[in-house]
This record gives structure tokens, C-alpha cells and sequence, in this order.
């Protein structure tokens, strides 16, 4: 008791200091944290602009002894950039409308249509998610051969259309839950049908889960290498990933590129900050759909 009104009477409050300390503390970890997980992204662009002793100098260094800027129009040329980049947004964008289609029909069904046996079946759907990707891979395989769709970019959209992936349907169907019931009944009392509702009172309420679906659709199929890799054979209807994959197996043979390294690091530093620059533009339409999907269920 003593000591209380001690401190007290001098004016020094223990108790705030120890909580800044702690604060500190906790700011310093996760700044030390940081940066050990963005290193690796720091070197590989500036690594972009280094000559490939630079790049395998150990140990390394972020800040190159001479900033080579001419290796970026030249490995975007040499590369054909413009080639793969439109490949792989044709994908993006299919895939993103289908998804949106299909996954939003059905996230609504589940969500807003009462019919016996909805529930089970939902649960079926959810259970799809424990099925690997590589259990399907082989039957998929065949089915689109016999359709003669190898080396097309069919495989890798048209599946979009038919709500294939569980977890967007799961994620629009609980957001579609939050939204009260009470419009839908005012709606039919107007004489709106199903897809009236759907599409005049759900979807405009349904930005944010939309959102996400769109950031997780573009984010998957952007840095998707298996499925490209299986289906696509030609090097011009290749996705960035897999095309840069290829080309710096073919500089290394002979007659390739000398020390190509520094013009894999510039694309590969293109590849990966177009996706990043999309999320944080997007990522308050992310965070919010998330939490709001998870609110009711």
C-alpha cells in the first residue's frame, strides 16, 4: 500500500511504461518477422537488374553494384511477354465468369430454395473438398483426349461453368444466408420470380462475397502450373508460368541465352507483383466478404 501511493505521489506510472515496453517488443518481432518473410521478394527484384555474377554472389546483397535497367525491355522482348500474358489472362477471365455463373446459381439454391434433402446434399458438396486434385486427374485427362481438347485452354475453363470448386460455393451461400428472407418475401408479394430475386435483390447485395471470389479466382488460376503443364503443349498457347518454365529450359541448351538468369528474374518479378497489386487494391472487398460470409450460418 505503501509503495502504491509512493509511485502515485511521484507521478511515474509502472504500469503504462510496462505496456509500451510490451508494445515495443511486439512491434520489433513482427518488423524482424517482416522482414524475413519479404527478403526473398526484395532480392529477386533487384536481382532483376544485376548481372548474373551479381546473382550468385554470396552472400547476397539487395543493392546491386550496377542497376542494369536494359535487361527489362530486353528479357520482356526476348521472352514474349505480351504472347503468354494474354493466354493466361484469357484463362483468368474464363474461368472468373464461370465461376461467378455457376458457383453464384448454386451458393443461391442451397442457400435460399427450401426443398427436402437440400442440407444432405449440401454436405455432399462440401465433401468433395476432401477428394484430392490428383484422384480426378487421370479420368479428367482421358474425358477431355476423347473430346479432343488437349492443347486447348478448354480444360482449363469450361469446368468453371459447372461449379466445380466447393469452397466459393460454401463461401457464397453463407454470405447469401446473411441477407434476410424478409426480401425475398416482398419480392413474390411484387410477382418476382426465383431469378428476379437472384439477380435484382441477392447479387446487388452480394459485392463483397463476389469480390472475393473474383480475387481467389484470379489468384488461383494466375499461379496455376499443373493444370497448364498437363494440357498445353505449344509454347505459344502457354501460360506465363509454364512458358517461362520452358523458356529457361531452352536457354540452357546450347545456343541459348548467355547467364539467362538476370532475364528469368525480370519476368519472374512481372509475374509475381501483377497478382500482388491486385490483392492490396482489392483487399478491403477480400477481408470484408470473408468476415461477412462467416457471420450466419
Amino acid at each position: 500500500m505503501t509503495e502504491m501511493v509512493g509511485s502515485r505521489a511521484s507521478g511515474f506510472d509502472w504500469l503504462r511504461l510496462r505496456r509500451i515496453l510490451l508494445r515495443v517488443a511486439l512491434y520489433a518481432i513482427l518488423a524482424l518477422g517482416t522482414y524475413v518473410f519479404i527478403w526473398p521478394l526484395l532480392w529477386l527484384v533487384s536481382s532483376s537488374v544485376k548481372s548474373s555474377d551479381e546473382i550468385y554472389r554470396f552472400p547476397p546483397s539487395l543493392i546491386p553494384d550496377v542497376w542494369r535497367w536494359e535487361y527489362i525491355p530486353d528479357a520482356m522482348s526476348k521472352f514474349s511477354f505480351m504472347r503468354s500474358f494474354l493466354v493466361t489472362m484469357t484463362i483468368v477471365v474464363g474461368v472468373t465468369i464461370g465461376r461467378l455463373i455457376s458457383c453464384s446459381l448454386t451458393a443461391f439454391a442451397f442457400a435460399r430454395i427450401r426443398v427436402p434433402g437440400r442440407d444432405a446434399l449440401f454436405i455432399v458438396v462440401l465433401a468433395t473438398m476432401m477428394l484430392p486434385y490428383h484422384v480426378t486427374l487421370i479420368p479428367q485427362y482421358l474425358l477431355f483426349k476423347e473430346l479432343g481438347w488437349l492443347n486447348t485452354v478448354n480444360p482449363l475453363i469450361v469446368p468453371s461453368f459447372f461449379a466445380t470448386t466447393a469452397y466459393l460455393v460454401f463461401l457464397l451461400r453463407q454470405f447469401f444466408m446473411t441477407i434476410p428472407f424478409d426480401y425475398d418475401e416482398a419480392a413474390q408479394i411484387d410477382g418476382c420470380s426465383l431469378f428476379g430475386i437472384f439477380f435484382r435483390i441477392v447479387l446487388p447485395l452480394s459485392m463483397p462475397a463476389l469480390g472475393v471470389v473474383m480475387i481467389l479466382t484470379f489468384m488461383g488460376e494466375w499461379n496455376d502450373f499443373l493444370a497448364p503443364l498437363i494440357y498445353l503443349n505449344d509454347l505459344e498457347k502457354m501460360t506465363l508460368a509454364v512458358a517461362l518454365r520452358s523458356w529457361h529450359v531452352q536457354q540452357n541448351q546450347p545456343g541459348g541465352i548467355k547467364h539467362p538468369e538476370a532475364y528469368i528474374m525480370v519476368v519472374a518479378t512481372v509475374i509475381t507483383l501483377i497478382p500482388m497489386l491486385v490483392f492490396f487494391v482489392a483487399q478491403r472487398y477480400f477481408i470484408q466478404g470473408v468476415v461477412i460470409s462467416g457471420v450466419k450460418g
